[in-house]
């Protein structure tokens, strides 16, 4: 794609990275194959292709509308049209570019302003989130639905294993999941504990910044990074790896190595960071012997694995969830249309709403006709939305194994 980028951003580290992920985009199309809004909504402004037009655009210095804005902003980040496409446009990076360009030139109403000033600054602040969390649980009836369907009862933590193991990683408690699902990190780490790991927490480590920087608050989500980078330096040559049990923190964490290449200060760190950090399930897959001997036959019913979009497209991991879950003697199963989203991705539901419901109910929809009597996932924010519209359990995946080891 030919680029002619406006002064104000050519030059730019933003302009230089955008004009080479432009120059990469042939407008074959497939990507509108794969998005969810585009075939939610029919119209090719709410898909890739349309999108990637308006951000270049808007970078060679045509004044931007509240339309424009409002196109990127229904586009969920899931990325699968990075999956998809065949020149390997890096669309993540360039829709937060353009979203940070628009809204430096189109002001959002007051209302839109307070409900993202409101997510920028509760839901990164563990502590504070916590104390709303519970609070909304004791006012849930008299909440609007929406809200309603955001709390929803946590399950018992029980308690952390104590063992101290020669093997160690570092444990991103994370910035909601600790109020929303404490049975996650705590059931991750008594697996772990099982098979000779022992996992330990900074104090200082909270959200990884994907909140705040997908809001287009960039220069707060890099000091959230590195708030954590410094919280986790001095236990790093004690560690084998930095674990991440929610997806979506994962595939951020990961990427702090490019984002802080900027950074002269961080760098270095940012960029050894992120090559420490593993998913759940890219540890796991090395038990799957021992579950097998451990777990044959305690796990019967059919399960449906959920694969979050940050899991399978922002982070390319696909087969280990299922690999491990089938080790274990699980019959594991993916739904038809297992590769687009639930329509949860981070605050898109408390945003967009409507096609955040739509694209659940399509999503359970699925997953019901494979005949699971039980959902898994591997990030909060998926189990939350697709709890939120059914009656079916839906938990993270590492919660059935340890409820089977227990068992």
């Amino acid at each position: 794609m030919q680029t002619n980028l406006a002064d104000f951003i050519q030059g730019t580290r933003d302009g230089i990275e955008a004009e080479a992920i432009l120059r990469a985009c042939v407008h074959c199309g497939f990507c509108t194959a794969t998005c969810p809004t585009y075939q939610l909504l029919g119209d090719e402004l709410d898909g890739p292709r349309g999108r990637i037009y308006l951000i270049k655009q808007v970078l060679e210095g045509a004044v931007p509308t509240a339309k424009t804005q409002l196109h990127l902003d229904r586009c969920l980040t899931c990325r699968n049209c990075e999956t998809t496409c065949p020149s390997g446009v890096q669309y993540g990076r360039l829709v937060d570019i353009g979203r940070k360009v628009v809204d430096q030139q189109v002001a959002r109403g007051r209302r839109e302003k307070l409900t993202r000033m409101t997510l920028r600054h509760l839901l990164p602040n563990s502590a504070l989130f916590g104390a709303a969390f519970k609070a909304g649980l004791a006012l849930r009836p008299l909440l609007s639905k929406n809200l309603q369907d955001k709390l929803q009862a946590p399950r018992r933590a029980g308690a952390r294993p104590t063992r101290a193991h020669a093997r160690k990683m570092l444990l991103l408690e994370g910035c909601v999941q600790p109020a929303m699902a404490p049975s996650i990190n705590a059931a991750a780490a008594r697996v772990l504990d099982a098979f000779g790991i022992q996992l330990i927490s900074a104090p200082k480590a909270g959200c990884c910044g994907a909140v705040r920087y997908h809001l287009n608050d960039q220069e707060a989500g890099l000091d959230d990074m590195r708030r954590n980078i410094d919280a986790w330096w001095p236990h790093i040559e004690q560690v084998e790896a930095i674990l991440m049990t929610a997806s979506g923190c994962g595939v951020t964490v990961k990427e702090y190595g490019h984002l802080l290449a900027h950074d002269s200060a961080y760098a270095a760190m940012a960029a050894r960071i992120s090559g420490m950090t593993l998913d759940l399930s890219e540890v796991m897959p090395q038990f799957e012997t021992e579950l097998a001997g451990l777990l044959r036959g305690k796990i019967t019913q059919r399960v449906a694995f959920h694969p979050p979009c940050t899991l399978q497209h922002g982070q390319q991991i696909r087969g280990k969830v299922e690999g491990v879950l089938r080790a274990a003697g699980v019959d594991v199963v993916l739904c038809q249309d297992s590769h687009l989203c639930c329509g949860s991705a981070g605050t898109y539901s408390v945003l967009h709403p409507k096609i955040a419901h739509e694209l659940r109910d399509a999503k359970l929809a699925s997953l019901a006709a494979t005949g699971a009597t039980a959902i898994v996932s591997a990030n909060i924010g998926c189990v939350s939305h697709l709890q939120s519209g059914t009656d079916t359990p839906v938990t993270h995946w590492i919660e059935l194994i340890d409820r089977a080891l227990a068992s």
